[in-house]
């Protein structure tokens, strides 16, 4: 599917979590392992990042609080389920920095940390239709990401999901094996979601950062999906 007819959807029953995302699609990128410019970007806000980062400020943090609600929303465990950007801010406590993958993925997890935000991206052409955040019915197909098998999805919880019912993402917790960023990725499908303690104009903001980067470091050229 060309970039220009894809389409990005949340259901009445996901808005009605409070679950909201700002996404993009774009076009033409030239991903690579790194860039010693976004590097010196990286340490530089990592720094910042780090300034007040403690067990206690994520346990407190309002956003990740907000994402722990969704989980519990939805009877999930927040001890197994944790969301994509607590996971990447306990990661610095342990390590100092975070894992270098690949420049456009580098650069998503940069601004999940800086904004608290759960940033998601997936190869387009790796992607059936559409794509609708919604509540899964456990019809659907999920491979995650580093797995050697698909896994069952249970119904009840939610997704990001295909028209062919291929999940690309579970909650913000895992994403999916097949739709995954990797060097040869030229066009992409970028999320940055929130929950119900995350101001539209904020998401938004941390959008534009995200493809701000995006173009200065692996050019392309994009375009906002409206809900």
């Amino acid at each position: 599917m060309s970039s220009k007819q894809f389409q990005f959807h949340i259901s009445d029953a996901a808005q009605s979590l409070g679950l909201k995302a700002v996404c993009f699609v774009i076009e033409g990128v030239r991903n690579q392992h790194t860039h010693l410019e976004f590097e010196k970007l990286k340490a530089q806000t990592l720094a910042q990042v780090t300034q007040d980062l403690s067990s206690e400020a994520i346990q407190t943090d309002p956003i990740l609080g907000g994402f722990r609600a969704l989980h519990d929303a939805i009877g999930r465990s927040n001890r197994k389920n944790v969301a994509s950007p607590e996971s990447l801010l306990k990661l610095i406590l342990q390590t100092g920095g975070l894992p270098q993958v690949n420049l456009l993925v580098d650069i998503y997890n940069l601004i999940s940390v800086k904004t608290r935000l759960s940033l998601g991206a997936h190869d387009l052409r790796a992607i059936n239709g559409n794509v609708q955040l919604r509540l899964t019915d456990g019809s659907e197909t999920f491979w995650p990401m580093g797995s050697d098998k698909p896994r069952v999805v249970s119904p009840g919880e939610y997704a990001y999901i295909d028209d062919a019912h291929n999940v690309l993402c579970r909650l913000e917790v895992r994403q999916g094996e097949r739709t995954k960023i990797t060097l040869d990725t030229t066009d992409g499908f970028f999320i940055v979601q929130g929950n119900a303690r995350t101001e539209e104009a904020y998401l938004r903001e941390a959008a534009n950062e995200l493809l701000a980067l995006i173009k200065r470091f692996c050019g392309g050229q994009a375009r906002m999906l409206s809900e």
